[in-house]
């Protein structure tokens, strides 16, 4: 937190009849920033952090996404014979299990990564996630082992929302930490192009599954497939994790050779990642961030893991039907992301989370009821008014939500925050939502949910303050050149007075 002012604190009287001694005062509590101060980035070491950060949030999109579109077959694998929704039901339950460990994930990792560094923990939850993943792929069926492979699947599905719990707080703050404060959301965007990639992988490689096998084939050995892959995506993110340096912001905090200004020095001075102090002292932003993060969430897993299942499971499509349409919307994503990272730039974070969120609010009914028209080109154009929606929060929030907290809590802080809110509202949303259209009989009850999601998030970003092109609380500013560095300086210098 910044010192108050002590003008302000001191008797009007006084700072009149002693200009001089306040100014000085002010002086100290705020000194000018020196060239040593200002942290030039390395080109090259940014792409790197952005590559590797981007890599593992890629891999545990795909995990999830696979899962997500897996989870009618999953459902007969698993649980034992009966009603389809029931079974349906019971895989999205288990979909929802990995999210309940999140925040505990978030709770032991964050803190940890505000202690020991990013890249050990965010090295070690890579290690987490694929082992977990590639376990999914060897349990034996219901039919093999009864109700241990139920519980064998809900065990290792702990393990991977436990490892993720410190992945979204880790990558975020890593790129965070490593791009100029100019470009933040344009390489902030890379870690949500990472996510729609990683879906992409598991809609394409579940798609052409489908397409190639029976449902017989798909039951007996085919679902296995993309679990067992993961594991040697796994071993490529850890090596790309490893070669990394620290971030200049925790190398500061550690003593290393960051610099920054006696300012900051006072915010930076401790690396200790303590739960009760985040939670005592940043409760308030710790509100924002699980509200901004609830809506995102809810219309994020809405759209890129349940529709699939919407179309097939409601509708009546086909699978492959669905994940074809929603691939080709998540490619058309991807394409663009980077382009509304740079607009918030350019623009601010607030505007461009503005317009996701009123174009969710208002535009879930009527993308809802085009896709419920029969035919390829209503369901492509209703999906698209929802992905346009969630783009421009995918490309701004992984830029906007590690600049709320300052340096030393911000991994353990965000870690905490994203996966709380991912937990209660994020995993559950296509169990809420299944659920909803059982217990209602209404298939637009997901345009309902994410309109009150949105609703939610317009009022959390009206009180959120803007951070474009602004330094990281508690880290000094960041520039791609020496000349920036230069111009920063000179501009805090007075102007000559003749």
């Amino acid at each position: 937190m910044a010192a108050p002012d002590p003008q302000q604190a001191a008797d009007p009287a006084a700072v009149k009849r002693h200009p001089a001694l306040f100014r000085a005062i002010r002086k100290r509590q705020n000194p000018r920033l020196r060239r040593t101060d200002i942290t030039v980035t390395d080109d090259a070491a940014v792409k790197r952090a952005v590559k590797a950060a981007s890599l593992g949030n890629a891999m545990e999109w795909f995990d999830f996404g696979i899962y997500s579109y897996l989870a009618v077959t999953i459902g007969h694998v698993f649980f034992p014979s009966g009603n389809d929704t029931t079974q349906l039901l019971s895989s999205f339950a288990t979909f929802a299990v990995a999210f309940l460990v999140r925040p505990l994930g978030g709770m032991f990792f964050g803190p940890m990564g505000d202690k020991v560094g990013r890249k050990k923990v965010l090295a070690l939850t890579m290690i987490l996630m694929a082992v977990g993943t590639f376990a999914i792929g060897l349990i034996p069926s219901h039919d093999t082992i009864g109700v241990w492979a139920a519980v064998l699947l809900i065990f290792f599905r702990m393990l991977q929302g436990f490892s993720t719990g410190g992945e979204y707080g880790g990558a975020s703050t890593f790129i965070a930490e490593y791009a100029p404060d100019k470009r933040r959301g344009f390489f902030g965007s890379f870690l949500e192009f990472g996510t729609l990639a990683g879906y992409v992988g598991a809609a394409g490689l579940v798609t052409a599954l489908y397409a190639l096998l029976t449902d017989a084939q798909m039951e007996a050995w085919g679902w296995r497939i993309p679990f067992l892959v993961a594991g040697p995506l796994g071993l490529v993110g850890l090596y790309l994790r490893l070669k990394l340096d620290e971030t200049p912001a925790f190398q500061k905090l550690e003593g290393g050779t960051a610099h920054a200004s006696e300012a900051a020095d006072g915010v930076e001075a401790t690396a200790k990642g303590d739960l009760a102090k985040i939670f005592r002292q940043y409760w308030p932003t710790l509100i924002l961030c699980i509200c901004l993060v609830g809506a995102y969430n809810i219309t994020d897993y809405m759209l890129l893991s349940y529709m699939p299942t919407y179309l097939s499971d409601e509708l009546g499509y086909s699978e492959t039907h669905g994940l074809l349409i929603l691939l080709a919307v998540m490619v058309f994503l991807m394409a663009i992301i980077s382009q509304v990272g740079k607009l918030s730039d350019r623009f601010g974070r607030k505007p461009l989370l503005m317009t996701g969120m009123l174009g969710f609010l208002f535009l879930s009914l009527p993308a809802f009821l085009l896709i419920r028209v029969d035919g390829i080109l209503p369901i492509t154009i209703g999906m698209l008014m929802l992905g346009l929606s969630l783009v421009c929060m995918l490309g701004t929030m992984s830029a906007a939500l590690p600049a709320l907290f300052p340096t030393n809590v911000r991994y353990g802080s965000l870690s905490v925050g994203y996966n709380l809110s991912a937990s209660i509202f994020g995993g559950t949303t296509p169990l809420v939502i299944t659920a909803l259209i059982s217990w209602t009989g209404s298939n637009l009850m997901p345009a309902y949910y994410a309109m009150a999601a949105a609703l939610v998030g317009v009022i959390a970003v009206a009180c959120m303050k803007e951070t474009a092109q602004q330094p990281l609380i508690g880290s000094p500013p960041s520039v791609e050149t020496d000349e920036e560095a230069a111009e920063l300086v000179q501009a805090q210098s007075p102007e000559p007075k003749f």
